[in-house]
């Protein structure tokens, strides 16, 4: 997936190159640490090092024959070491070098995909902390609810990715596995210690009680990691779509010089990002779906998951890569019209206070919250086009006796919401 906001260094990440080239690296080390544990001549070992090389099109020629892509790299090194290629693989199984090399290669993709997910936390940071005191409308069940920022609305997407982020973490500690005790997992071939020395040089764990693969839940939890961040990124985009329905207009995506929105319709300006970021993640859970499949094998296994596996993980390394740079451009490129959020708080005559209205009764007039609520309610429901909450109570017979005009300012103001926020964001950020 290859384009403006994607780069070339994830799709080598995954490419059939770099998946033997980690192969290659987990035979190279197997051997040398055979080598220090005189199991294979310590000649073998230099030569496997200086001289594993393999060529793509020589393994895919080899593997016509063969029918078994392992087989065909091995020999493809083999052959290029010479008469030690004879210890190339000694011992192992191909689950081993397969399973090992794969541990590599998605804590890899993992390294570049937490590079840029933390440069997306700080885009996402400084619009939080632009915007602390931009007052906008909260929204319930789609319907104006109570006053809020945007940048507080914001911070909230801003902790869930920061959860994400945590849950990547956790699902890369445990996929830097490696996997080199034999046929189904007894180390019948080759002593305890040579695989936690292996181990031990790539920076992996050993993996306690394996069968012929490293059990699959690991690999599962990297892809529902993946979901669970394109799941996030979905959520901010459908708020940022509807922010930019027309009849909210409150942001914008960035629209550049000679970009057009319709075909038809000149005028248009579409929320095209943020509805790619929704689909996408549709397509991600689809990918974790497959994952869970994959846990369940057959005795000490089968090979029911490799197929899936070969498309699942670079699709959704590079997916999820995607998504986290064209959700960075998005919000790098926002026009957040602020004069807009705040009429809209206006649009229905100042209800969005409504709340504070009924807390001040309460408080301070000890009415019964029954009362007080059916009193605002009634003032609220009855108001019409164009007349104002604040001007109905000042008119309303036995609501005017209730508010002074100083205390409905300071509620009318948003003030205490302001106030509230700017606490909760100090205390979090």
């Amino acid at each position: 997936m290859i384009s403006r906001y994607t780069t070339e260094l994830m799709t080598k990440q995954f490419s059939q190159e770099a998946r033997f080239e980690y192969m290659k690296n987990v035979e190279v080390e197997c051997a040398l640490v055979q080598a220090e544990m005189g199991l294979i001549p310590k000649k073998a070992a230099s030569d496997i090092k200086k001289k594993a090389h393999f060529q793509l099109a020589r393994i895919q020629e080899i593997e016509k024959t063969t029918k078994h892509d392992v087989i065909a790299f091995v020999s493809n090194l083999a052959e290029n070491v010479g008469a030690s290629g004879k210890f190339i693989h000694f011992g192992l199984t191909s689950s081993d070098v397969l399973d090992t090399a794969l541990s590599l290669q998605i804590s890899g993709g993992l390294e570049i995909l937490l590079k840029e997910i933390s440069d997306l936390q700080k885009e996402l940071k400084a619009l939080v902390k632009k915007h602390e005191k931009t007052i906008c409308a909260g929204r319930t069940h789609g319907i104006y609810a109570e006053i809020t920022t945007f940048g507080f609305k914001l911070a909230g997407f801003l902790q869930e990715l920061e959860r994400n982020k945590a849950r990547l973490q956790v699902a890369q500690k445990d996929i830097k596995i490696c996997k080199l005790s034999g046929a189904v997992g007894t180390s019948s071939a080759l002593p305890l210690e040579f695989e936690t020395k292996v181990a031990k040089r790539l920076k992996l764990e050993v993996e306690p009680f394996a069968t012929q693969v490293i059990p699959r839940d690991r690999h599962a939890g990297v892809l529902n990691a993946l979901a669970l961040l394109a799941a996030g990124y979905e959520r901010l985009a459908v708020e940022l779509r509807h922010l930019q329905r027309s009849e909210v207009s409150e942001v914008i995506e960035g629209f550049t010089k000679g970009q057009k929105g319709s075909s038809a319709m000149p005028h248009k300006k579409n929320p095209i990002s943020a509805e790619n970021i929704s689909g996408l993640s549709r397509l991600m859970r689809s990918y974790a779906q497959a994952g869970l499949e994959n846990i369940a094998l057959w005795h000490e296994r089968d090979i029911s998951h490799s197929s899936v596996e070969r498309v699942v993980f670079p699709d959704a390394f590079q997916l999820a890569h995607y998504m986290t740079i064209r959700l960075k451009d998005l919000l790098k490129g926002l026009y957040v019209d602020q004069d807009r959020m705040f009429e809209n708080t206006q649009q229905l005559g100042g209800v969005l206070y409504s709340s504070h209205l009924l807390l001040y009764l309460v408080e301070k007039r000890k009415m019964s919250r029954e009362e007080a609520y059916a009193l605002i309610q009634s003032l609220a429901h009855g108001l019409q086009k164009g007349e104002h909450l604040f001007d109905r109570i000042q008119r309303d017979e036995k609501a005017s006796g209730l508010f002074n005009v100083a205390d409905l300012e300071k509620i009318f103001s948003g003030s205490k919401h302001l106030k509230s926020i700017e606490k909760r964001l100090k205390k979090y950020l």
